[in-house]
């Protein structure tokens, strides 16, 4: 059977060509990422497109892909103290790609789980624990700012309220256990953040 012939003039969507492909699944991940940039920063039409199909593939995956068992997400020592687990990077790398896209809601979701894993843990005043923590109430407040634009986009008013408020409890939960082992509260910024923010 004979090949289809494709015009030149027209664009294959959904597929790139074989050269490409391959260049695609060798290149260095850090060159990649070098060079979506340029192409985003050169070129701002290929935004709107680029965010729709990330968008597309992640809701894909994040369905599909449940959080780590909670307790893998923090480990506690022969101490007592708390550290941050083998499953946390890679959660909040997968969280920082669904706010970064636009995902806030989605995002927020996994954040509260983590916020809930850190009630009952202990740890120390100044640490690697500490520094994390500080890190995930960072991370929170962004996606916070990703959910309200999300919102203006046209995103879930239900979905939203249904999340900030299960964020809100987790967080009031985490504020009584640190004051009651003595310990300093984690999530100053996103309780500050989820004060203003206005459903």
């Amino acid at each position: 059977m004979p090949a289809t012939t494709i015009s030149s003039s027209q664009p294959c969507l959904g597929h790139v060509n074989l050269m490409l492909d391959t260049f695609l699944a060798n290149i260095n991940i850090n060159d990649l990422r070098a060079i979506v940039r340029s192409s985003l920063a050169t070129c701002p039409s290929l935004t709107p497109s680029f965010i729709d199909a990330a968008k597309r593939r992640l809701e894909q995956k994040h369905p599909k892909t449940p959080s780590p068992v909670l307790e893998h997400l923090f480990v506690s020592l022969h101490t007592g103290d708390a550290m941050p687990g083998p499953a946390l990077h890679d959660e909040l790398s997968a969280i920082r790609s669904l706010y970064g896209v636009g995902m806030g809601i989605a995002g927020l979701q996994c954040l509260t789980d983590i916020v809930k894993a850190t009630v009952g843990l202990r740890w120390e005043a100044d640490g690697e624990m500490v520094d994390v923590l500080a890190v995930i109430d960072a991370d929170i407040t962004q996606a916070i700012q990703s959910a309200k634009e999300e919102l203006m986009g046209g995103g879930s008013r239900e979905s939203a309220i249904t999340t900030a408020t299960e964020l809100k409890a987790a967080v009031k939960a985490s504020r009584l256990d640190t004051e009651h082992w003595g310990g300093d509260f984690p999530f100053e910024k996103t309780a500050d953040s989820l004060d203003y923010w206005h459903l």
